[in-house]
């Protein structure tokens, strides 16, 4: 994912004598690299590969938390790039790169090692080299790169974006957003030209609004006092769906069977409620979302069970089924 050429070990310098002379830039790379120029850092350790890791981490360092990125937005992003999602949406594979926020991240885009210096016993110093105008013109690409998969994703007709689709591709388009922020934010500390851009949060509010305007259908058969039903309509409604109609291209339906159950040896009545509920795209004839709760409730009476099987699935829908489709909606990617 990173970048860094080749380095050079160097020997001698200004202060001290023979081939170990520790160099000036060891003390202060600025010496060497004009500042005006270059963001550098010095990073040590016991062998080469290990310095130079230190350095890159030095220098990162150096941008603090204003290049960081969330780790479940970068985690989102990655998972979409596995998956080949920004394949089909950018027109350059730099869109691919992106600043790391795990632990492993030691190194930027365009970051080289200048120099690497041995003091003759056991340890290496090595000077990570960030040049200003280099990385303006690397990051300056990245942020129209992004901002032109994000117009790809975003630029669809009006009949298709109040749709789950539309709603994938508003989602996907903050998450690439999120991450052209923190190239922005580089430019920023090296004094770079920004180019305009949209925050994740304009993408956030518009795929809001258009959940807000997917209405949902929901059906429910053997329901028992609208119990069911209301469980459901509340689920929807926490999430911003309308829910109602039976002509929508969302339907929600919902199947409830329930049947008596004897236990031999137990005079309690016992009732076994199976409940399967399907997110439906009616267009596409598929099934979004599946739903399913099965269980056993029993009483003195068999009226009794069958009221405590009801409580039992309106408990379960109350519990789960808001975060199943939530993260259903959050995981969503455009095809």
């Amino acid at each position: 994912m990173f970048q860094a050429c080749a380095s050079t070990d160097t020997s001698g310098g200004a202060s001290g004598s023979g081939i170990n002379s520790e160099p000036p830039w060891v003390r202060d790379p600025y010496t060497k690299y004009d500042k005006q120029a270059n963001v550098a850092a010095i990073g040590f350790g016991g062998s080469r590969e290990a310095a130079e890791k230190s350095a890159f981490g030095n220098l990162v360092a150096i941008f603090g938390q204003s290049i960081q990125v969330d780790e479940k937005v970068y985690t989102s992003y990655q998972e979409a790039v596995k998956n080949g999602v920004t394949a089909n949406w950018s027109e350059n594979t730099a869109v691919d790169t992106a600043i790391s926020t795990s632990a492993g991240m030691d190194s930027l885009i365009g970051a080289e090692i200048g120099d690497v210096w041995n003091d003759g016993k056991n340890t290496y110093y090595a000077a990570a080299v960030l040049n200003k105008a280099k990385a303006s013109q690397i990051y300056s690409g990245m942020i129209k790169s992004n901002q032109a998969m994000i117009d790809n994703l975003v630029n669809i007709p009006a009949n298709q974006k109040n749709t789950m689709s539309g709603l994938a591709r508003y989602q996907f388009a903050a998450t690439v957003a999120d991450m052209t922020k923190p190239y922005a934010n580089l430019l920023a500390v090296i004094g770079g030209s920004v180019p305009a851009f949209k925050s994740g949060d304009d993408y956030r509010l518009e795929a809001l609004n258009i959940t807000k305007a997917i209405p949902v259908g929901l059906t429910v058969q053997n329901d028992k006092s609208g119990r069911i039903q209301g469980a459901f309509a509340r689920a929807l409604s926490d999430l911003g769906f309308n829910s109602g109609g039976t002509n929508s291209q969302y339907m929600l339906d919902v199947v409830i069977t329930t049947t008596p159950v004897e236990i031999a040896g137990n005079p309690n009545k016992f009732t076994r409620i199976e409940l399967k509920a399907d997110l439906k795209d009616t267009k596409a004839g598929t099934v979004l979302l599946p739903f399913n709760f099965n269980s056993r409730e029993g009483h003195s009476t068999q009226a009794e069970a069958d009221n405590r099987a009801y409580i039992a699935a309106e408990r379960k829908i109350n519990d789960e089924y808001a975060a199943l489709l939530k993260s259903y909606l959050s995981a969503l990617l455009p095809n």
